[in-house]
């Protein structure tokens, strides 16, 4: 098992969240779970870990690691696209991290603009314009170049080969190092099936689980570190 001593690390995890009006706002299905397992793996391994996490998902579980693992962990929590934008540019500014998972399901449009108060039911139709947000991997490639960039690429009924290709190329335009390459059919539970995927088109691993996943990123992590 790869160790992280004093490595830090930076976990981005769970849902974003656009606002149609001040009550309505589109999401996605993500619970963080896999980024709630992963960083609470990367602990374990002695990391620091900065954990970036969606209103109301999943946060590494404290009660599994003792108290000066736990002091090694700093949550941010954010809710729109803005707010994530925002932390990356703004609130962790200057900060060095040696690996940075970005797991969370940033959306990938959003309202163009929210509406003040709520809007009123009184309508049989509702027209919203969405509009195509900032690739935040992008981002955090450009603010961390030196940093071991994992990315994630989430796709419906593919085949493995398709599933594949299109993870790779994700990788290709974000300029991540890795890519896990996964199918919303396959993940039920803590059931997670996925592909990790290196930068010469090659699976690095295969996993099942939601743990697998979690343990195979920080052995390579420890690796390429």
């Amino acid at each position: 098992m790869g160790n992280l001593k004093d490595k830090n690390i930076l976990v981005t995890s769970g849902p974003t969240r656009g606002y149609i009006d001040a009550v309505r706002y589109i999401s996605n299905k993500s619970t963080g779970n896999l980024g709630a397992t992963i960083a609470t793996e990367a602990l374990k391994r002695d990391a620091c870990v900065t954990f970036v996490y969606g209103t109301g998902s999943s946060a590494p579980d404290i009660s599994l690691l003792g108290k000066d693992r736990t002091r090694r962990l700093t949550l941010i929590e954010i809710e729109t696209i803005d707010d994530l934008l925002i932390t990356i540019q703004k609130k962790l500014k200057g900060k060095s991290f040696d690996a940075i998972i970005h797991a969370m399901a940033a959306l990938d449009y959003s309202p163009e603009k929210q509406s003040e108060g709520k809007i009123a039911s009184i309508k049989d139709t509702l027209t919203i314009t969405l509009l195509k947000t900032p690739k935040v991997i992008k981002q955090i490639r450009a603010l961390w170049p030196h940093a071991f960039l994992i990315g994630f690429k989430l796709e419906v009924g593919l085949s493995k080969e398709e599933l594949m290709e299109r993870a790779y190329a994700s990788m290709i335009e974000s300029g991540a190092d890795l890519v896990v390459a996964n199918d919303q059919n396959e993940i039920v539970g803590d059931k997670h099936h996925a592909y990790l995927i290196n930068s010469h088109k090659e699976v690095e691993s295969g996993c099942e689980t939601k743990q697998d996943i979690a343990s195979n990123l920080m052995d390579l992590t420890a690796k390429n570190r």
